[in-house]
């Protein structure tokens, strides 16, 4: 007696295979878009800083965070706060003082933040918090979750900055240092590409392993990022 098989034909895997390729490389495009999209708005941040910055210079003729102005009677920005004289707060000197990583409302680089943001320059909190803690939701935030920071750079790589802690030393020269932490090592080969060199172990853009709060980004001692590792990226400018 012949017993008749069922199955499928040559033909009908070989469209099943198709789609399950097409569907593949659906997902892995929108992931390479994705990714893609992230490194652009990574980027913008490294790019806009600087033009907040002469942006602010050119209606003002000061430094966000160095306003000496505010410190009398808020001639330029109405409810600007101006941070009290120390290490991180030399008002008027024509530097950001401080670290691009504190949250201390005496620091010129905190305060630069809501200088800009009053000027009309970028969006956001414009009331320094009560007690700054990272997640307060004052600093802006990259498209990798970490936040974003500026101070005063160096024109000599590798020295201290001159109102600082000599034990945070800047390895890129630059009249400001921009640093944005949690970053993949895969975006920051992108960023370095760019932005810069697309040499990751110099040039004017280096990264630390991390994102601990007080990092000051080193070039990896090794010339290879890696692409799974989370990096602390800074930029000279």
């Amino acid at each position: 007696m012949k017993r008749n098989q069922s199955g499928f034909t040559l033909i009908e895997i070989a469209i099943v295979l198709v789609i399950i390729g097409l569907l593949l490389g659906g997902v892995l495009k929108g992931q390479e878009l994705i990714n893609s999209a992230k490194v652009k708005n990574l980027a913008t941040d490294f790019r806009n800083i600087p033009v907040y910055i002469y942006g602010y210079q050119d209606k003002f003729k000061s430094l966000p965070g160095d306003d000496a102005t505010l410190a009398t009677a808020n001639t330029h920005l109405t409810g600007g706060t101006t941070c009290a004289a120390g290490p991180k707060c030399i008002v008027g000197n024509g530097l950001i003082d401080g670290f691009w990583d504190d949250y201390n409302v005496n620091s010129e680089a905190y305060l630069f933040w809501q200088h800009v943001r009053l000027a009309g320059l970028t969006s956001g909190p414009t009331i320094v918090p009560a007690a700054p803690a990272p997640g307060d939701g004052y600093r802006p935030v990259n498209a990798a979750g970490g936040e974003i920071g500026i101070q005063s750079g160096t024109a000599t790589a590798g020295a201290a900055p001159i109102y600082a802690d000599a034990a945070k030393t800047l390895p890129i020269r630059g009249t400001y240092i921009i640093c944005s932490p949690n970053i993949l090592g895969k975006f920051a080969k992108q960023l370095d590409i760019q932005l810069d060199d697309g040499n990751t172990a110099g040039g004017s853009m280096m990264a630390i392993s991390g994102t601990a709060v007080g990092s000051v980004a080193v070039s990896n001692s090794s010339a290879t990022w890696d692409d799974a590792a989370v990096y602390t990226v800074c930029m000279g400018v």
